[in-house]
């Protein structure tokens, strides 16, 4: 009987830890991972930033979508929370996280358009924050096919060009995305891949550049 009960605790307490492991969350320095090369970079440059407010790391402003991947981390469910900094440019500010993906062409992302968080234009206001999986469903596809289901606005939306501080809640196939201090989600949709998990970056669209400081992640499973 004592032998059983000692046995019980320890699986009790082997479950607890594995349990709390898995939902522990790991803070990564974007800066010291770039200085030891470990982040790879397609179609940008990835650099410390000049922000003296955040130790940061920029991606260049380059033609196409443009991504910095995370070497050896895989990701499926959890919590991804980042600070981000775009610019009041115009159509050149595109900036975001890509997760569940395979390489540059296939990924989901959650991605923001800066210059649209406080639009006085009605239709820009709500193209704030914006959920794409590639290839099969970019942007526009969805604006097309389901306007306004996969983009939103974001309620006391930060200035277009200051930091921002992004939480991403990804249980699949749920996701919902949280800004500064909203307690309600400013986007939640459900995912159009069949991918649970995959490779986790920093992406910026077409034309634009960004900086990104202190992400953080807690795992749920993986």
């Amino acid at each position: 009987m004592k032998i059983r009960s000692i046995l019980l605790l320890f699986f009790i307490g082997g479950l607890t830890l594995t349990c709390n492991s898995q939902t522990e969350a790991i803070k990564y320095d974007l800066v010291e991972l770039l200085s030891q090369n470990k982040i790879t970079v397609f179609n940008r440059e990835l650099t410390k930033s000049t922000d003296v407010n955040f130790k940061a790391v920029h991606l260049s402003a380059k033609g196409d979508d443009g991504i910095a991947w995370l070497n050896g981390l895989d990701f499926s469910n959890g919590v991804i929370e980042i600070d981000i900094k775009g610019k009041d440019v115009l159509q050149e500010s595109f900036v975001g996280i890509a997760f569940h993906g395979v390489d540059e062409k296939i990924l989901d992302a959650i991605y923001f358009r800066p210059f649209n968080f406080q639009s006085r234009d009605s239709i820009r206001k709500i193209h704030a924050v914006q959920y794409v999986s590639h290839p099969d469903f970019p942007w526009h596809v969805l604006r097309e096919k389901y306007n306004g289901k996969y983009e939103k606005s974001i309620a006391s939306a930060p200035s277009a060009n200051s930091w921002f501080h992004a939480k991403i809640v990804v249980e699949y196939p749920t996701i919902k995305v949280f800004v500064n201090n909203n307690f309600e989600p400013s986007l939640t949709v459900d995912q159009l891949s069949q991918r649970t998990s995959g490779k986790l970056g920093l992406w910026v669209g077409n034309n634009s550049d960004g900086d990104f400081a202190n992400l953080t992640l807690k795992r749920k499973g993986k």
